[in-house]
């Protein structure tokens, strides 16, 4: 059997899941949307934490630039994946910064990486796919 013709890999989510997954999708999203917008906008907080980091000012446009064209991937359905890769290497990124000042608040970036798979991995099929959490 070919895998196109393999009902798991033709099957669509059901309602619930894609409701579910578009949801949990939505939730990061919209909170990294957020920062990006933040960080065009350079109030003082964002400056003065990005200090507090060890980044300097002229870093706080670009990585809104690429925060918030990651973000607009990660919500078209076709592009969806590629978003959701870039998404983790950005929020990986993030994790390490937190992690070198060693402030706890590490696992909000983790968590919303998490968050992000998993919304994708019920609204997409060929993720399951790849990713099955049980034998077909």
């Amino acid at each position: 059997m070919t895998a196109l013709a393999d009902p798991i890999v033709t099957a669509r989510p059901s309602k619930t899941a894609l409701i579910v997954g578009w949801i949990l999708s939505l939730l990061p999203a919209l909170l990294l949307i957020f920062s990006a917008v933040m960080k065009l906008a350079r109030p003082a907080p964002v400056v003065d934490g990005f200090r507090q980091f060890g980044y300097p000012d002229r870093l706080i446009v670009p990585l809104g630039v690429v925060e918030l064209a990651c973000a607009i991937l990660y919500l078209i359905p076709r592009a969806a994946t590629l978003g959701a890769i870039l998404l983790t290497g950005y929020l990986g990124g993030a994790v390490a910064t937190n992690v070198r000042v060693e402030n706890p608040a590490f696992i909000m970036p983790f968590l919303c990486g998490v968050v992000l798979w998993l919304g994708l991995f019920l609204r997409d099929r060929r993720l399951r796919v790849l990713l099955p959490l049980r034998k077909p």
